[in-house]
């Protein structure tokens, strides 16, 4: 981060000196100017913030008998919040309907996933969102730069039958982080459909790899007592009490223990376990379309990725290490389809899938609208 920051002074105070040096350079027969750029691509672009919240689940209560004794332990749940900052410059497809009049951070945009834009040149968004979500804190972002040109194209900054996408997502609901950059070749067919191949270039967390596979016992139950006690849990049996590794009494009772205590254990232990190790590149070929058609009463916009074949640099915590197959296949795919029978009835359905490694996270909508008049 220091080099990171030196790098950025040494580069804004060049760029401020008198003279023709990195503020100008010149491409394809065009003159450019770095100050020029920068406005343009910042030029529509919105810069959002939004506190959104609402009550969670109920709380729990869980009952127990010590000593012909009812015990009552009441599990609460605080309320749910996100807190959303971002800014984002990415053209409307003509079936996005901008209902709103300020974005709050809970938009769904499917299209964000696509790997070619509505325009030609660059789109961006960053965002950020910290969330709690039935008592469970997250940090989610999604931040994305994507380029994509037409064929044969001769304006500025513009690279003939290429597409590319920067992309950084953490979605701590579906507990997958991951950096991915690719580069492609971009073949349109027609108007219509494009077709794209080349390479991406992923880096993330070793998954695959199990924390809680030594624990597994013979006949594949965990043995959580003994990791409790690894990781500084003492129990009393005699007494039935249960202390964490601070001295605190966290349960009286094996139910409390069993149910409430070593749930939080395993979480504890695996994300302790998990954060030691490097994240790891993986170097894929990935294969892709992408379709948009559109008219006032019917649309259609697909597109659809697949990575078959990932190379093996024989890392010990390799993706490749922990399946049956040299070889898998990571995809992802959306759908936005939507059709205007009459001036009365509609129905549309949207949604998008992603599988990368052994995760999966997806969401979707369907629906009908029916106007009386």
């Amino acid at each position: 981060m220091k080099k990171l920051l030196i790098l950025f002074v040494l580069f804004i105070a060049s760029c401020a000196l008198p003279k023709k040096c990195c503020a100008q350079f010149s491409y394809k027969g065009y003159d450019y100017n770095i100050k020029n750029i920068l406005a343009e691509q910042l030029k529509f672009s919105t810069i959002y913030g939004a506190v959104n919240g609402g009550t969670s689940v109920s709380d729990d209560k869980r009952y127990s008998v010590t000593s012909g004794i009812l015990e009552e332990t009441i599990i609460e749940t605080p309320y749910d919040y996100s807190l959303t900052i971002g800014i984002r410059k990415i053209a409307r497809f003509g079936y996005e309907n901008r209902a709103n009049t300020f974005y709050d951070g809970t938009e769904s945009n499917y299209t964000d996933a696509a790997t070619v834009g509505k325009v030609k040149g660059f789109e961006y968004l960053f965002e950020i969102d910290y969330a709690r979500q039935q008592g469970v804190d997250y940090i989610d972002q999604h931040h994305f730069i994507r380029y994509s040109s037409d064929d044969d194209c001769d304006g500025p900054l513009c690279i003939d039958h290429f597409a590319a996408k920067v992309e950084y997502l953490k979605d701590g609901f579906a507990d997958v982080e991951y950096f991915e950059l690719s580069e492609r070749y971009r073949y349109k067919k027609n108007a219509d459909l494009s077709f794209s191949i080349g390479a991406a270039h992923r880096l993330a967390e070793p998954y695959g790899y199990n924390p809680l596979e030594e624990w597994i016992l013979d006949n594949g139950n965990l043995h959580y007592t003994y990791l409790a006690i690894q990781e500084g849990y003492t129990i009393d049996v005699a007494n039935s009490e249960y202390k964490d590794p601070s001295g605190n009494l966290v349960a009286t009772n094996p139910e409390v223990w069993k149910e409430v205590v070593i749930p939080q254990v395993i979480a504890d232990y695996t994300e302790k376990k998990r954060s030691e190790l490097n994240k790891l590149i993986q170097h894929s070929v990935v294969i892709g379309f992408d379709y948009y058609k559109y008219s006032k009463s019917t649309w259609l916009h697909a597109w659809g990725n697949i990575l078959p074949w990932h190379y093996n640099d024989g890392n010990k915590f390799s993706y490749h290490n922990y399946i049956s197959e040299e070889q898998w296949y990571d995809y992802s795919a959306g759908l936005i389809y939507g059709i205007k029978v009459n001036k009365n009835l509609g129905y549309f359905v949207e949604g998008k899938y992603n599988k990368y490694w052994n995760r999966e996270w997806y969401d979707f909508k369907f629906g009908v609208n029916y106007i009386i008049f």
